[in-house]
């Protein structure tokens, strides 16, 4: 890596975590100056507008969560033991999220709404990922008779998504990691009474 490339990680995950906790309009250019300690114009060298950097600083902190998902369900082969293994690893971020203040997604997602197109469309391109990731898992478990075939895959992938980012929300707001642990806990209780096919493992 060149060092212009280095240095354009190092505004990509300093911005990331600065819009992640001030939000996209809270965060000034003087902000991100102040974070990655550089001048408007070295800013400026790597992107070309404040728009441009919020958008690749998102998919970098969208990439850095991936990466831990495709790391816990790497060793895992059976459609149960993989559904919560990525419920362990998103209960995991209340407490030690990956990047700085809670989940970018669920920050974006709120903050961007109308105001900021580009961003919501960033936004529900990080949710449909999410939830395809789910839905593969689901429908796979169902072609190998690991998961019960009257399942559908879109539901359960939206009870659980749902389920996570709202207690993310409650975590965050209360500065309480118990509404994820109860979550977690509730999320696993109903995959193994309502998703597994008693006998598998």
């Amino acid at each position: 890596m060149s060092k212009g490339e280095e240095t354009k990680t190092r505004i990509l995950q300093q911005a990331a975590e600065l819009f992640n906790q001030q939000g996209y309009a809270g965060a000034s250019i003087s902000d991100i100056m102040r974070v990655t300690g550089l001048q408007k114009g070295g800013i400026y060298n790597h992107f070309q507008s404040k728009d441009e950097l919020a958008i690749q600083a998102f998919d970098y902190a969208i990439a850095s969560i991936s990466k831990h998902y495709r790391i816990a369900i790497r060793s895992k082969r059976h459609a149960i033991e993989r559904l919560q293994a990525l419920i362990a690893v998103f209960g995991s971020f209340a407490e030690n999220p990956p990047i700085a203040g809670g989940c970018p997604l669920l920050n974006t997602a709120v903050e961007s709404d109308d105001a900021h197109p580009a961003l919501r469309e960033r936004s529900q391109q990080a949710m449909n990922s999410w939830l395809n990731l789910i839905r593969r898992v689901i429908q796979t478990g169902i072609e190998k008779a690991e998961v019960q075939n009257n399942i559908n895959p879109d539901e359960v992938a939206t009870i659980i998504v749902a389920t996570l980012e709202g207690a993310m929300m409650m975590s965050q707001l209360y500065n309480d990691t118990v509404y994820m642990q109860r979550a977690v806990n509730h999320l696993n209780h109903y995959i193994e009474n309502n998703l597994k096919i008693n006998g598998t493992s």
